[in-house]
């Protein structure tokens, strides 16, 4: 009678971290509805069948400021970081498709961003997540980031969240959190 076949960590895929290229935007859609459902009961069902526009991933490419977790060379997560109007990065999205959910990946998604944030010598990093999914706030407490209280909000933070309420998402429910760049003796 044949053994069961248990997974051993030599038949795990691996990953790695890169910026995205051209050929990785097709996925990136793909990736952010499915881990998206992950979200299914904190945000509203509109907002869950939203997909960023194709343009806007390949100027965040252009830019420098799409990063991918590939495996076999095809993408199954992703971290996308735009310019606030001031130049303030602000990470967009975080994304990693569920079948490859809890390797890690969405940590060395941020760290890649945060990494990047202090090569590029960005004071900070801004975000917004769930403040009721008990996956998120925890998950980005652990990577450095903190709440950023409503009164230390910048216009253009509270913009977003105001754009954010105008698609469905309960301002009340949502959460700006900061990174902010060590202070190192080489920097």
């Amino acid at each position: 009678m044949p053994r069961p076949m248990h997974r051993t960590r030599a038949m795990r895929p691996t990953y790695r971290i890169t910026t995205a290229r051209s050929a990785d935007v097709p996925f990136l859609s793909v990736i952010e509805l499915a881990a998206g459902g992950l979200l299914a009961p904190y945000a509203p069902e509109p907002v869950l069948k939203e997909t960023t526009p194709e343009p806007r991933f390949r100027e965040a490419l252009q830019a420098g400021r799409l990063w991918v977790a590939l495996t076999s060379e095809t993408p199954v997560g992703f971290a996308h970081v735009e310019l606030l109007p001031s130049g303030l990065p602000h990470l967009e999205q975080v994304g990693v498709h569920p079948s490859h959910g809890r390797q890690g990946l969405g940590t060395r998604l941020v760290t890649a961003v945060c990494d990047w944030a202090e090569r590029q010598r960005h004071a900070r990093l801004t975000l917004t997540t769930f403040r009721d999914a008990p996956f998120n706030m925890p998950f980005y407490a652990k990577l450095g980031f903190t709440e950023l209280p409503a009164e230390e909000l910048e216009q253009e933070l509270t913009a977003l969240v105001a754009e954010e309420a105008s698609r469905g998402l309960d301002p009340m429910r949502r959460v700006v959190m900061r990174w902010e760049r060590s202070v190192r003796a080489d920097a």
